[in-house]
């Protein structure tokens, strides 16, 4: 990694600046490549004379310009992605030491279907654990990057803080240990409540690069590259997962779980997904999203 203290192009210009520089977001992305986090890139901005406001601004800026630049670029060969590893013909993967079951397996869209991710007690207590604090569901808002009430999606939903209680924490590390991602990689938990009637229309789970918000949102943790959808409770009618693109219908299973991966924003992903209307009885899932590097 390049010592940035020492390299003139990151040092603030004689009599300030008011907007990043082109030699400032091209050190940026430099240092992001080799691996440098945001908050060590803005001390170092600090130090060097920048506003807070024009460094902050130039993350932003470069996180940006390296989301759409992969974009456009297609994933990168031996780019590091989530994922479970099984040893050949094993149907079995031992994950925290938890037994679970690999039932389906797609390479395009890149997805996993798993059994007996969690026991039935598991699922009960984190439902019974989330249940006095759910509220309308929200969505990110492409425009500023914050969240808002959206009519394509009708759940109810809470998230846990990371590890915050001992149950939370115990499928954090089974996430962790069966996808090989580390759990600070990633959203915190999310647990969300359909209804009968309740749906959540066809979407992406990763961040349009086009839009005027995903640059704040890829501050905090880079690009999502994975979604992990765990059934807590299944409904008696409808509620499925559905992939329309790729002609796939995952019915809602107690225990199981689904996982996606997407290693660009792109709709080549066939990563479109949506939550079936639930026509009778409830249906509880659990979400964790992850990053291409630590959440914050």
């Amino acid at each position: 990694m390049s010592r940035p203290a020492s390299d003139h192009r990151h040092r603030r210009p004689c009599g300030g600046a008011s907007a990043p520089t082109p030699e400032l977001l091209q050190w940026l992305r430099e240092q992001f490549r080799a691996g440098r986090r945001d908050d060590e890139a803005l001390q170092l901005m600090r130090a060097s004379g920048w506003a807070e406001a024009v460094a902050r601004a130039a993350l932003d800026r470069a996180r940006l310009d390296m989301s759409q630049a992969d974009h456009a670029a297609g994933p990168s060969p031996g780019r590091r992605v989530p994922g479970p590893q099984a040893a050949d013909g094993s149907n079995r993967i031992e994950a925290d030491g938890h037994a679970v079951q690999l039932l389906v397996t797609l390479r395009h869209p890149r997805l996993v279907v798993f059994g007996d991710f969690l026991t039935d007690a598991e699922c009960d207590a984190l439902i019974a654990e989330a249940r006095p604090r759910m509220a309308r569901s929200e969505t990110v808002d492409t425009a500023t990057g914050g969240g808002e009430i959206n009519a394509a999606r009708t759940s109810r939903g809470m998230f846990f803080e990371c590890g915050e209680t001992p149950l939370v924490r115990r499928i954090e590390r089974r996430i962790e240990a069966l996808l090989h991602w580390p759990v600070d990689w990633g959203e915190p938990l999310q647990v969300l409540h359909y209804e009968p009637g309740a749906e959540y229309r066809p979407h992406h789970d990763y961040f349009d690069p086009g839009q005027p918000g995903t640059a704040a949102v890829l501050g905090r943790g880079g690009q999502r590259v994975g979604t992990l959808l765990i059934y807590l409770a299944a409904p008696e009618a409808g509620g499925a997962t559905s992939f329309p693109e790729a002609g796939l219908e995952i019915a809602a299973v107690k225990g199981c779980a689904v996982f996606f991966g997407y290693e660009r924003a792109s709709a080549d992903s066939l990563t479109l997904h949506g939550g079936e209307p639930v026509r009778r009885g409830d249906k509880w899932v659990a979400t964790k999203w992850l990053r291409e590097r630590e959440f914050r």
